[in-house]
C-alpha cells in the first residue's frame, strides 16, 4: 500500500504559482504608476529575460522538478501486510491419554456416537486454535509417556499431531505420573513463564516408573499448575443376551487421584460427561489462564523519496544540458569581429 508519511508538505505544490503571480501583480502596478523602472539618461534600457513571460510549454520541467522535490519530502513510502510479532504467552502442555479405553464409543459429536478420544481430537483442536500467544505442546500417554510435539507457537503442527494420533500407538495402559514427569522436564528446558499443564485421562495410573503424587510434588516445587480433566460418560446402554442394561463405563476413573494432583499445584479437577461439558471446561481454562490480548504487529516499510529525487535530477539534468546547447548556439550565431 503506497502512502505519504508527512502528507501536509504537498500544500507546498502550489507555492511557485503564488509566488508568480505576486511578481506578475507587482510589475502591472508598477507599470500603471509609472515606476517600476530607473533609467539613466542617455543611457538604453537593458533588454531583460522573465520567467513569467516565457511560453507556457517551457515552464514544465521546473514544475516537474519543482513536484518531485515536494513529494521527495513528504516521504513516499510502501507499506506492507500486518506482521504479528511473538507475545510473551504461557508454557503450556497438553497430556492426552490414548490407552485402550480411549475408544469406548459413550461419547456423542455431531449427533453421532463417537469414541472418547475422537470427540476429545475435536474439541481440543478447538482449544489449540484459541491459545495465540502460548507455547503448546503435546504428550501422548498410555504404557509410558512419549513428547508429540516440543513447546512452540505453531499451533497448527500441534494441532495436526494430535489429528494424526492414534489409539493404542503408544500402548494401552495408562501411565499418569510419566506423563507429568515428562512435561516437568520439557518445561526446565524453557525459559521462566507461567507453566501449565493439561493432562486428560479417562482412568486412572497403572504404569510407569514413578507415581502421580511423586510427579505432582515435583511440578508444585518447579512451578507448574495441572489441570486435570477426567473423561467418560457416567452412564452407558450395551447389549446382552438378556437385552439392553445400563452400566458405567467409567468405573476405572480415579476422580480423588486427579483431584489431589491439581489441589497440590493449585490447579483444578474438571468433569467431561459429553463433548458439552469438555467445551465447557476448556472455555474455563481460557478464564483461569488467559491468553495475552494485546498481540502487537508492525506493518514494514520501504522508502521510496529516492524515486522523486531520482526524477528532479534527472530532469535538472537534461535543463543544464539543454541550457548548454541553447548558449553554445547563441555564441555561434554572435558575429565575429573582424580581424
Amino acid at each position: 500500500m503506497f502512502t505519504l508519511a508527512w502528507p501536509w508538505l504537498l500544500i507546498l505544490l502550489p507555492l511557485p504559482l503564488i509566488f508568480s503571480l505576486g511578481k506578475a501583480s507587482g510589475s502591472k502596478q508598477a507599470t500603471q504608476t509609472g515606476g517600476g523602472h530607473l533609467q539613466m539618461p542617455g543611457v538604453a534600457e537593458a533588454p531583460t529575460t522573465r520567467f513569467d513571460h516565457s511560453p507556457r510549454r517551457s515552464r514544465w520541467p521546473y514544475w516537474l522538478i519543482w513536484t518531485a522535490l515536494v513529494f521527495a519530502v513528504a516521504r513516499p513510502l510502501w507499506v506492507g501486510d500486518a506482521i504479528e510479532l511473538p507475545s510473551k504467552g504461557r508454557d503450556l502442555m497438553l497430556a492426552v491419554d490414548l490407552s485402550g479405553s480411549m475408544q469406548i464409543e459413550d461419547m456423542v459429536l455431531n449427533g453421532k456416537a463417537v469414541d472418547r478420544f475422537a470427540m476429545v481430537q475435536q474439541v481440543m483442536s478447538e482449544f489449540i486454535e484459541r491459545r495465540k500467544g502460548d507455547k503448546l505442546g503435546l504428550i501422548l500417554f498410555a504404557d509410558h509417556a512419549y513428547l508429540q510435539a516440543p513447546l512452540t507457537q505453531d499451533r497448527r503442527s500441534v494441532a495436526q499431531f494430535l489429528t494424526e494420533a492414534q489409539i493404542g500407538l503408544v500402548g494401552k495402559q495408562t501411565a499418569i505420573g510419566e506423563a507429568i514427569a515428562l512435561a516437568v522436564k520439557r518445561f526446565d528446558k524453557a525459559k521462566q513463564s507461567n507453566r501449565v499443564l493439561i493432562l486428560l485421562t479417562d482412568g486412572s495410573n497403572n504404569s510407569g516408573s514413578i507415581t502421580p503424587e511423586q510427579a505432582a510434588d515435583i511440578a508444585a516445587k518447579r512451578g507448574v499448575t495441572i489441570y486435570t480433566i477426567g473423561v467418560g460418560a457416567e452412564v452407558m446402554e450395551r447389549r446382552t443376551l438378556f437385552g439392553k442394561e445400563r452400566v458405567n463405563p467409567s468405573m476405572d476413573l480415579d476422580e480423588a487421584q486427579l483431584t489431589l494432583l491439581a489441589q497440590k499445584t493449585k490447579g483444578r479437577y474438571f468433569r467431561a460427561r459429553n463433548s458439552d461439558e469438555l467445551e465447557q471446561i476448556y472455555q474455563e481454562i481460557d478464564k483461569l489462564e488467559p491468553t495475552d490480548s494485546d498481540q502487537l504487529s508492525y506493518r514494514p516499510q520501504a522508502e521510496l523519496f529516492y524515486y522523486p529525487l531520482a526524477i528532479a535530477l534527472l530532469v535538472s539534468v537534461l535543463l543544464m544540458l539543454s541550457g548548454f546547447a541553447a548558449v553554445q548556439a547563441l555564441v555561434q550565431r554572435l558575429p565575429r569581429s573582424a580581424s
